[in-house]
């Protein structure tokens, strides 16, 4: 016997889902199995197994799809380089940062509304009143900005175009279009369209410009974001420590095509990239 949004199958022992909220599920479910494999923060499909139910295996699916932004081409928490590296640093120092002031906000919060009985005038509970409001309006907010700068300056440091300490910079220009970028080799005639080839462990400043909006520039698994602005030349600094291609996108709206406006950076050995560079040359 059935009954609506009961299973039948374990006795009316728990709640089923309606049959399009089920296929949902299961779809996601499939989903994951295929493409979240292998990702190492999205490995939950353990937990999904020992889950009974369609209800609970769905909600450990949504768990995992959020997870997964942890790895991927997209990822700024999958780095590939020094810059790329500090600024996942800096990211999961604010997240733990930021969840310990979670936890002490709801603890103080639990601690509050089981106090009982009345506010009174007593000296010592008005004194304790000031310094709950000193250490938390004024000691955590002052002691939080102090210890993002501490971490965020020299993150940011490391991401400015200075002057390597051995060897040269490569330079290339870059010109943002909608919906497409420019990409151009000084000294040696070279021009693409989305695509930048590099050489591993060197560094590379990508000098900005757009040629009509603005764009941002991003590749998030080698370093930060950096806009381009009509009549200015922004200077981002690159290196990739591995060989491999990496995604990047413009991440300032754009117009109709923003979603599109892709590219790719490939990142060579030194001697592929100096047989790359001679191939294309002579052409």
């Amino acid at each position: 016997m059935t009954a609506n949004g009961h299973a039948t199958v374990d006795g009316f022992e728990r709640h089923g889902l309606p049959p399009a909220a089920k296929k949902l599920a299961e779809q996601m479910l499939a989903i994951l199995a295929r493409d979240a494999a292998p990702t190492p923060c999205a490995s939950i499909h353990w937990l999904a197994a020992a889950c009974p139910g369609v209800a609970g295996r769905a909600g450990l699916a949504l768990t995992g799809l959020c997870l997964t932004a942890c790895s991927g081409p997209y990822s700024a928490l999958d780095p590939a380089s020094g810059s790329a590296q500090a600024v996942a640093i800096l990211w999961w120092s604010m997240f733990a940062f930021a969840a310990l002031v979670l936890l002490c906000v709801l603890g103080s919060w639990l601690y509050a509304i089981r106090r009982t009985g009345e506010p009174g005038n007593d000296p010592d509970e008005q004194r304790a009143q000031r310094r709950w409001i000193i250490g938390g309006g004024l000691v955590l907010p002052t002691a939080s900005i102090v210890m993002l700068l501490a971490f965020g300056i020299p993150i940011g440091h490391r991401m400015l175009p200075l002057p390597p300490e051995t060897g040269e910079a490569l330079v290339i220009e870059v010109t943002g279009h909608q919906w497409w970028w420019e990409v151009r080799y000084p000294d040696t005639g070279i021009s693409l369209r989305n695509e930048i080839h590099i050489p591993v462990g060197q560094p590379v400043d990508i000098h900005l410009t757009t040629a009509d909006v603005i764009h941002a520039f991003w590749v998030p698994r080698l370093g930060g974001k950096l806009d381009t602005i009509p009549g200015r030349t922004n200077v981002l600094r690159l290196q990739a420590d591995r060989p491999g291609s990496y995604r990047g996108q413009c991440a300032e709206f754009c117009g109709v095509n923003h979603a599109h406006m892709q590219f790719t950076v490939e990142a060579h050995p030194t001697e592929a990239f100096d047989q790359w560079l001679e191939a294309r040359t002579r052409d």
